[in-house]
């Protein structure tokens, strides 16, 4: 059996929005925080404890990357996925892993400055507004000229959108100033596989699409 083990307000949520896209047999099983960490049979099932976690057969896998990668070659036949050969290949892994490997971190590490209660002229704190800016910046430029961040809908936009939307649940951020974001997250909230997503993982979240 194949389970999605779905951490409320996490990332796993672009576990249950993949599954959605590709339309693929899963059961999702929720784990509601307690009050803010996982709880101890969510933490149970991975040494790190974090979400996403699924396990598949004898698998049991964390990572958001290495599940979604996981997912798509197994149940997915490649889809949601740019071929090699296209043109967009190197675009695709390079947004797919900027996800987690750029954007969520810059997030986190506001998050972190502003739990410590810094001053706004503290130079650490200076520093992550000024490179969140510079990334959101670039993220403005691209989605200026395609409509999904390897051109066509891709596995790369679900890795990218918890960080623009659940996130600032955590770490509130005025996206007002990157219409071009704005408009990628409404082409996004208008795919059904999403709002099935969202509505069976987080049925009472407010979706902040704006």
């Amino acid at each position: 059996m194949f389970t999605v083990h779905h951490l409320g307000k996490s990332q796993s949520e672009r576990i249950v929005w993949l599954c959605e896209e590709l339309d693929i047999a899963y059961e999702l099983k929720h784990y509601a925080r307690a009050p803010v960490m996982a709880p101890d049979d969510y933490r149970a099932l991975h040494p790190v404890g974090s979400a996403p976690v699924i396990t598949d057969g004898g698998v049991t896998l964390a990572e958001s990357g290495a599940v979604v990668e996981w997912i798509i070659a197994k149940h997915g036949n490649g889809r949601l996925t740019v071929p090699q050969d296209d043109p967009a290949f190197a675009e695709y892994l390079y947004w797919f892993h900027f996800a987690n490997g750029t954007l969520q971190p810059a997030f986190m590490r506001l998050m972190i400055s502003s739990r410590l209660n810094a001053p706004e002229d503290h130079p650490a704190l200076k520093l992550g507004q000024q490179r969140m800016q510079r990334i959101l910046a670039m993220m403005e430029a691209r989605l200026g000229t395609v409509p999904y961040l390897a051109g066509e809908f891709s596995a790369a936009d679900i890795m990218t959108v918890f960080s623009l939307t659940t996130m600032r649940h955590f770490q509130p951020y005025d996206l007002s100033p990157y219409p071009n974001i704005l408009r990628y997250l409404a082409r996004i909230g208008a795919r059904p596989a999403y709002q099935r997503a969202m509505q069976k993982g987080d049925p009472e979240m407010d979706l902040l699409l704006g």
